[in-house]
């Protein structure tokens, strides 16, 4: 007993802020529990009212500059309820000048000449139809309304009004504006052309994020046996007795980095989700998101750190053996020092570049460490829990992605998720692949809520497998985790099908992985037992203490 505790309290305290970390962060996890296409402001529009005769689709529009016949940057913007359709390709599409309207709202007969010009007009002083029917009347080509902010909203005719205007009919963001009122401003020729290309239907970043988020959990459930962290109850057994000691000893340090989830905590866990989900919609701004940054990087150091050093002494199983003694951390191997610092300095150089157009390659790679960590120390310890947590975490989903406008106005999760009101910075808790063959480019996200909820129970269901000797098909690991695959594919269909609108993944993901354990439990004649488990062994140690 006496080796035992010669330095308990630096092991316990590193125990401690281990699980302290990583559950604050998974709390920190939850509201943007979110699926979306974009994570760009130019698929932004608001809710205006369709007339029966204006019902276009909307369509996102690039607007190529030339200045001086030399080609410019591309701005983005948004087609009307109403108007005249675009062309697809560049190449079909016609370059016309362009002339600021007078006066600049466009709200009467303008002064300056817009036959054969593209018209830009402010928004404002009168509604969308009003603007461009004059810019009509005058003979313009195209109207691109400068909008006075950086989204971009839905532009409808009047109400019960037919609408019989033939010209494209475009918003674009106030920066946007900007940039070409700064060139004309400068006596210079500036030209337009406007074209709106088709988004593919799939971009190969779905299949990447599908990919990545099959793999975090399967790789998580496997990571204890991959890296041999965690002998087996058959190698304690062949210990003498003075060894079984000491390896209980051992095994109870493991224990106290793992947390179990109660029924209870479960659903103080998605009540305590909704409430910070809440605080971030309403006081989102650039330095609530830096707090959220500085977190992940606090729990991004310390998954990137435990999986490194789990690799590491998985090959080479003496590298640990050197250490040296800490103030306050208590003895410490060099490996571990090196390895943190070498995360730390990872963490840093990602936030200070995580604007540039690679810095998903590292969000990914922490987020990926952070979450395998995360199921390695909180655990489901049976299907009545798991029932419990991710029946909530299914409501909590579908209420803050559609239920959430009819009290807020607005869809609670995807304003999180997307930054609204942040100053241009992002959540940074979800994994994100850019569009690859998409013209607009962007992100395909999957929020960390959206792999760790379905997650728990996959490990829970390697567990058991692993505990009742199952084999690969008699058990519920495998199709537990085909269950997920599918999950995530109906996410992505309904995603497209609802045209980009974010889509809560636990809709799908909880029938498919909770739902399927639930069936095929009860087809084995095993959910009593699945639904129990844990709780007779556990009250047979409390009465063998008792006794």
């Amino acid at each position: 007993m006496s080796v035992a505790m010669a330095s308990p309290q630096p092991l316990l305290l590193r125990h401690l802020a281990k699980v302290a970390i990583t559950l604050g962060i998974f709390l920190l996890l939850s509201p943007v529990s979110i699926m979306s296409a974009a994570d760009d402001d130019i698929s932004h529009h608001g809710s205006a009212p369709k007339s029966p005769s204006c019902d276009n689709t909307l369509r996102l529009v690039k607007v190529k500059i030339w200045v001086d016949g030399a080609e410019g940057s591309v701005l983005g913007g948004l087609t009307a309820r109403f108007g005249g359709s675009l062309s697809t390709e560049a190449k079909d599409g016609a370059r016309f000048p362009a002339v600021f309207t007078n006066p600049s709202n466009c709200c009467s007969n303008s002064s300056s000449k817009l036959s054969g010009f593209i018209a830009l007009s402010i928004r404002g002083d009168c509604d969308f139809m009003t603007k461009a029917e004059f810019a009509e009347s005058g003979g313009a080509a195209g109207l691109l309304v400068i909008n006075d902010g950086e989204e971009l909203l839905e532009m409808s005719c009047r109400e019960d009004h037919v609408s019989n205007i033939t010209i494209p009919i475009v918003m674009i963001s106030k920066s946007g504006g900007g940039a070409i009122e700064k060139s004309m401003t400068s006596s210079k020729k500036v030209e337009l052309l406007l074209y709106s290309p088709n988004r593919p239907i799939v971009d190969f970043s779905v299949v990447f994020l599908w990919l990545m988020a099959v793999g975090t959990i399967v790789c998580a459930s496997l990571w204890s046996e991959f890296t041999g962290s965690k002998k087996n109850d058959e190698r304690y057994n062949e210990l003498s007795p003075k060894e079984s000691s000491n390896a209980g000893t051992v095994q109870d340090d493991a224990e106290d980095e793992v947390v179990d989830i109660s029924a209870k905590s479960a659903i103080v866990f998605v009540i305590s989700a909704s409430t910070f989900l809440v605080l971030l919609y309403l006081f989102m701004s650039s330095w609530f998101v830096w707090l959220l940054i500085v977190l992940f990087c606090i729990g991004g150091i310390e998954g990137m750190h435990s999986c490194i050093v789990a690799l590491i002494l998985r090959k080479w199983r003496n590298s640990g053996d050197k250490k040296v003694n800490l103030p306050l951390l208590g003895e410490i191997s060099v490996l571990s020092i090196v390895v943190l610092l070498f995360c730390l300095v990872f963490s840093i150089v990602w936030a200070a570049k995580r604007k540039e157009s690679y810095s998903w390659v590292g969000q990914d790679i922490l987020g990926v460490c952070l979450m395998i960590t995360i199921l390695q120390l909180a655990r489901l310890p049976n299907i009545k829990v798991a029932t419990v947590l991710l029946c909530c975490a299914f409501i909590y989903d579908i209420f803050w992605v559609f239920l959430s406008p009819l009290i807020f106005h607005d869809s609670v999760m995807i304003a999180v998720a997307r930054g609204d009101n942040s100053g241009g910075e992002s959540i940074p808790m979800l994994l994100r692949v850019p569009r690859t063959f998409d013209p607009w480019g962007g992100y395909d996200m999957i929020g960390f809520g959206d792999i760790l909820f379905p997650g728990l129970l996959v490990s829970f269901a390697f567990r058991y497998d692993k505990a009742n000797k199952k084999g690969v098909l008699n058990g519920y690991f495998l199709w537990l985790t085909i269950g997920y695959g599918f999950g995530l594919f109906f996410t992505y269909l309904g995603l497209y099908l609802m045209n980009g609108h974010g889509q809560p993944a636990l809709l799908y993901l909880v029938p498919c992985t909770l739902g399927f354990a639930v069936i095929l439990g009860a087809a084995r004649r095993e959910l009593k037992h699945l639904w129990n488990y844990g709780e007779e062994s556990s009250q047979s140690k409390e009465n063998a203490v008792e006794a």
